[in-house]
């Protein structure tokens, strides 16, 4: 597309901007999972998709090493407790401005 090098010392963030590339795949996705668990996050607390994504399902996990859990994603990617990020997802607006701010290229 651009034709530039492989042995160019430029950064990924220069040529997204070259190419005018505002988000990055990752946040796209970031965007989703977000907004997806603040949808989640104001079902009912009976919701089978609530409870699967707050990890209360009843049962034995497998052997070996956890897999990354949705609860993990949000914490990580929001920076606050997950009782916090539900309380948060309650409020639509505010969960909008805290999944653009956490989403936003950097």
């Amino acid at each position: 597309m651009l034709r530039i090098p492989w042995n160019a010392f430029l950064t990924n963030k220069a040529i997204l901007e070259e190419l005018g590339i505002t988000q990055r795949l990752s946040s796209i996705v970031q965007a989703r999972i977000l907004t997806f668990f603040g949808h989640v996050s104001r079902r009912d607390n009976d919701s089978i998709e609530r409870l699967v994504v707050q990890g209360r399902i009843a049962g034995t996990r497998s052997r070996g090493r956890s897999p990354m859990r949705w609860a993990d994603q949000i914490k990580v990617a929001v920076a606050v407790p997950l009782y916090e990020c539900a309380r948060k997802a309650a409020a639509r607006e505010e969960w909008r401005r805290i999944v653009k701010r956490a989403t936003t290229l950097k």
